[in-house]
């Protein structure tokens, strides 16, 4: 293969360097240059090979290759070989010999590592005294002294290291394509070999002809044959006694330290002989900028386990076990668990996970502790109080509430070893308030917070220096089940705390959960609220890996909430994916709810009705898994019923509401639901009486836009039933309440063009918004809101909320009646804003804020007030 995004970086410098380990295909990158047009001719080979024990003879050869080339004919004069014959001679001879060129001429050096201190030596000469036109390649397996810091640091040095020589998949796919090899995933096999193209090419002969090769590929390892021979003859036959042994006693481990080599063969100097392995490319890979820990080359570390199972048998259960107690005892308590359970010391690994669960956790690491649980045989699970209760956290992850609550079960009636009843009441103190969160159980939640905080004092917490955590962990926790019950005021007072005290302790995961619920509770209040809380949330989850978590599908799912309702559908679909692919039902089902919920009414928004019924469905089903009902279960139904009319089975809606308890009925989302449903019966005068207790507030709602959806049904049914004021009257109102956040999916849902147009031509404060509306209808898409400079000034949830209701034609006291708050009190507000925004007027101070986006921005503004 030619390799072209390599070959174009060779002999363009003054020098270029090639150093890599055996089998990274140097040889054939220098074969596909030198073939090259305009180098062909022009380019003289010498193989170092011998020049360890001849540094004449290599000289000899370097004269040869010169002398081969169409310049080198002309100017290198010939030399015999002679017994007294030194290197600085022909060195000098040849500087002199090549002073008169003027064209460019290449000297290409292969194996430079196996040249003496002397050629070495005379090299360097000769490559800092060459004329400008003589430059140089040279490969090698490792670096080698030849003074070329100083090239480096004039610019005049070309250098391509192992990394950069790894396969692509797309080179890996070519050269599979070539032995005509056709694999489902080749990018499997690159990840496997590292891109080794060595690897790669014994693969590609291996699986020519085979009748899976797509198994094959899946269970290739450093331990097949041709790969072992290869790595066995090129790297582990080459090394000393005490190298070979500490390569193969530390191959147990997934990476190794000097003092932890020392500790596996019993001797000294590890970290050196190390550091002197991965200088010398011998599938050593340093992994941190002090060379203090490495690992090897996946494939070798096959092979050194083939090797040490195949030598020293007995001795590997030994150095598992010892490894694990020198990583427990250094913090590392993940890896001492896998290598305690490769020794199967059972009760050793129980301890150290059971030490280390709550950390795990408070860390963002449960899925990693899923992992380490499937490593116990199922009876260990259940052999004591601890064990037991983390295998309850682990069904939290990755299993099932109903499994949780039985390993919960066994692990309060199993024994618990002497001298452990204080970490195992905090173990199984956290299990129960996460299962509690989990079901939706606001008050088990509730009970498991107070006593969490009771252990946070115990001396247990204090040793481990857990106690803050548990705080933090308890305040989010209440937050969280107090936001699925919709007591927006507890839930933001709780998950502010929380997060604050996560921050201040340095706990991001407990931070990013909070900032998602945070993010759910601004939502409630202001949009624009939501996204930042939803920018920082996914902004954690991006830096610590944390994208599949429940928290970052709450956070998803928000985002596309938001960009949902303002009629962005295409937007939203990305971030609606995100989220759908941290849904975890059978653990989760409230996080599972909102999921399938939202995919609902965007597909019912789309105009696909019955794959939105699917969803909201499923979310019902849901609903049936919570222990307390959150709000979301009587919004989704509201959908629900909604959609069953847009389909015209308005008996099957029937049915489904009269099956509904008593005190459901009243909710304002389903009486909103009920009204749509009377309008589709062409019923307006029912659909009226029905919104009434929603229009007047007697009806529990937790959001403006359920009113402003109430509102634009009133306006449908007034004007069915030929009352223009009245329809005016209820429609503007509709639109008052949905122009501070940008609200469009109520005028999608229930679809009224004619009735928007004529409110229009009578005059309205929201024409940009009924222009906006009728373009979504005619199935043309809004710009994206323009971005903008920062506040002067961050904005409390207070005055965003005052924010949300300045572009309506609302005067200040009627302000003060929608956030039940006194006039004086918005009065405050607004000055507050006008001095944030750095504006004087409420024009201005709206003006900014969708400058900001801070408000939903009106994208045809400048155009005609009067839609079409």
């Amino acid at each position: 293969m030619s390799r072209p995004r390599l070959v174009g970086r060779l002999g363009a410098a003054r020098v270029s360097v090639v150093s890599a380990p055996p089998g990274s295909g140097k040889t054939v990158l220098l074969r596909s240059w030198i073939g090259q047009p305009g180098v062909a001719g022009r380019a003289a080979w010498v193989p170092a090979g011998r020049g360890e024990r001849d540094p004449q003879r290599f000289w000899l050869s370097v004269l040869a290759a010169l002398r081969q080339t169409a310049m080198g004919t002309a100017l290198v004069r010939e030399v015999t070989a002679a017994p007294d014959l030194d290197g600085w001679v022909i060195t000098e001879r040849l500087l002199a010999d090549l002073a008169p060129l003027d064209d460019r001429l290449w000297l290409v050096v292969d194996d430079v590592h196996e040249l003496g201190p002397d050629a070495l030596a005379q090299l360097e000469l000769l490559i800092m005294r060459a004329p400008g036109g003589l430059r140089f390649v040279l490969a090698t397996r490792h670096d080698v002294r030849l003074g070329l810091h100083r090239l480096r640091l004039e610019g005049e040095l070309a250098e391509i290291r192992e990394p950069e020589l790894r396969f692509t998949t797309a080179e890996a796919e070519e050269l599979f394509a070539a032995a005509g090899v056709d694999l489902p995933d080749p990018a499997l096999l690159v990840e496997r070999t590292e891109g080794w193209a060595a690897g790669l090419r014994l693969a590609a002969l291996s699986l020519a002809g085979h009748p899976d090769p797509g198994r094959l590929a899946a269970e290739f390892s450093g331990a097949e044959r041709t790969v072992a021979e290869y790595l066995l003859a090129e790297v582990l036959d080459r090394q000393g006694g005490p190298v070979r042994r500490l390569l193969l006693r530390t191959s147990v481990l997934e990476r190794v330290s000097g003092e932890l080599a020392g500790l596996l063969t019993g001797e000294s100097g590890g970290e050196r002989v190390l550091q002197d392995l991965e200088a010398a490319n011998a599938f050593v890979v340093a992994l941190d900028t002090g060379r203090s820990w490495f690992r090897y080359h996946h494939l070798f570390a096959d092979l050194l386990q083939l090797e040490l199972r195949r030598t020293a048998p007995d001795e590997v259960a030994g150095l598992h076990r010892a490894a694990a107690g020198w990583l427990a005892g250094h913090g590392y308590s993940v890896e001492a668990v896998r290598h305690a359970q490769a020794a199967q010391d059972w009760e050793f690994a129980a301890r150290v996970l059971a030490d280390n669960w709550p950390g795990l956790y408070l860390d963002g690491q449960a899925a990693t502790v899923h992992g380490l649980l499937a490593g116990f045989p199922a009876e260990q699970l259940v052999a004591d109080a601890e064990l037991a209760g983390v295998a309850a956290g682990g069904e939290l992850v990755g299993g099932s509430l109903e499994a949780a609550e039985r390993y919960l079960g066994l692990a309060e009636r199993a024994p618990v070893p002497a001298g452990r009843a204080g970490q195992a009441q905090l173990l199984l103190g956290m299990v129960r308030l996460l299962l509690a969160r989990q079901r939706g159980d606001r008050p088990a939640v509730a009970e498991q917070a107070r006593r969490l905080q009771a252990l946070a004092e115990a001396p247990e917490a204090a040793q481990a220096g857990l106690g803050e955590e548990l705080r933090a962990l308890a305040l989010i926790s209440l937050g969280s089940i107090e936001f699925w019950a919709a007591r927006l005021e507890e839930a933001g007072r709780h998950l502010e705390q929380g997060v604050a005290l996560a921050r201040r302790i340095g706990r991001p995961y407990l931070e990013f959960t909070g900032l998602a619920y945070q993010a759910a509770v601004g939502f409630f209040r202001s949009f624009a609220l939501a996204a930042e809380r939803s920018r920082q949330a996914a902004e954690l989850a991006e830096r610590h890996g944390w994208a599949g978590e429940p928290a970052a599908g709450l956070a998803n799912v928000l985002a596309a909430r938001v960009l949902i309702w303002q009629g962005r559908l295409e937007e939203a679909e990305p971030w609606m994916q995100r989220a759908e692919r941290t849904l975890r039902a059978e653990t989760d089902p409230a996080a599972g709810l909102v999921i399938r919920t939202i995919r609902g009414v965007l597909e019912l928004v789309r105009g696909r009705d019955a794959d939105a019924l699917a969803a909201f469905q499923a979310a019902d089903r849901l609903a049936g898994r919570l222990a307390e009902p959150s709000y979301m279960v009587p919004v989704n139904r509201s959908y629900l019923v909604q959609t069953l009319a847009r389909l015209g089975e308005t008996e099957r809606a029937e049915l489904f509401l009269a099956a509904l308890a008593d005190q459901d009925h009243d909710k304002a989302q389903m009486r909103i639901s009920l009204a749509a449903l009377r309008l589709a019966q062409d019923n307006p005068h029912a659909a009226v009486a029905v919104l009434a207790p929603v229009l007047d507030g007697s009806a529990p709602r937790a959001w403006p836009a359920w009113l402003a959806q109430a509102f634009l049904l009133e306006a449908i049914a007034r004007d069915a039933l030929g009352d223009p004021p009245a329809a005016a009257g209820a429609l503007e109102r509709a639109l008052d309440l949905a122009e501070p956040d940008g609200l469009l999916t109520e005028f999608l849902l229930h679809p009224a063009p004619g009735l928007l147009q004529r409110h229009a031509r009578h005059g309205t404060a929201h024409a940009a918004l009924i222009a906006d509306i009728l373009s979504l209808l005619a199935g043309r898409k809004l710009a994206p809101p323009p971005a903008g400079p920062t506040p002067l000034e961050a904005l409390s949830g207070s005055e965003l909320r005052v924010l949300r209701y300045l572009p309506t034609n609302l005067s200040g006291p009627e302000i003060a009646g929608e956030l039940y708050v006194s006039h004086n009190t918005v009065r405050t507000h607004m000055s507050h804003l006008y001095a944030k925004l750095g504006t004087h007027t409420r024009a201005e101070a709206v003006a900014r804020a969708r400058a900001l986006g801070l408000l939903a921005p009106s994208p045809l503004r400048g155009q005609a007030t009067h839609p079409g």
